[in-house]
């Protein structure tokens, strides 16, 4: 089973228990502080990814280390995870709750490459143009792309939008060496 498949898998059932049990806040929150150790951490995701250690010892270090900081129903989940031999999937298990969150509750992230700095009204047209295009709530992350040379590029999902000023010279570039083959 591939890594996309398994931690989707296991995000689905935290978040559907967590609805169900009305505890879906403090798992959020949990997941949330999870997540910053393990960015921290370089150490304890090496330690998770080990196939040396065995899914017994993967669960006491985790215990240790979030005992008091999570909720029960989180150290099971973290416990879980060890004893199926998955620890080495917990941050990715963990983007994946985030992302089946955000599509419960109907956002859409975008990340939004631009040549130059959009203002704060350009930003904002754009999203609400995605808004209105996808029927979610856009939340975007606006970087810079100078090479772009104009224009800007959205990627949604697997959804790719380029209005890009390099990309309409590459569509060019391929039409007149088509033309002349």
């Amino acid at each position: 089973m591939s890594i996309a498949i398994a931690s989707r898998r296991y995000a689905y059932a935290m978040l559907e228990v967590a609805v169900d049990g009305n505890f879906l806040e403090k798992v959020t929150e949990d997941l949330q502080n999870i997540q910053a150790v393990l960015a921290e951490s370089r150490e304890l995701q090496l330690a998770l990814k080990s196939p040396l250690i065995k899914g017994d010892v993967k669960s006491r270090i985790l215990e240790e280390i979030f005992t008091g900081k999570v909720c029960d129903k989180s150290m099971i989940f973290l416990k879980l995870l060890a004893h199926k031999k998955r620890a080495n999937l917990l941050n990715e298990v963990v983007m994946e709750f985030n992302t089946l969150l955000d599509e419960r509750n109907g956002y859409l992230n975008a990340e939004v490459k631009s040549a130059t700095k959009l203002s704060d009204d350009q930003a904002r047209e754009l999203v609400n143009g995605l808004s209105v295009r996808t029927g979610k709530k856009i939340r975007a992350r606006m970087t810079l792309d100078e090479s772009l040379i104009g224009g800007f590029t959205v990627i949604i999902g697997d959804t790719v939008l380029d209005g890009s000023v390099s990309r309409q010279l590459q569509l060019l570039r391929k039409s007149l060496s088509a033309e002349t083959a």
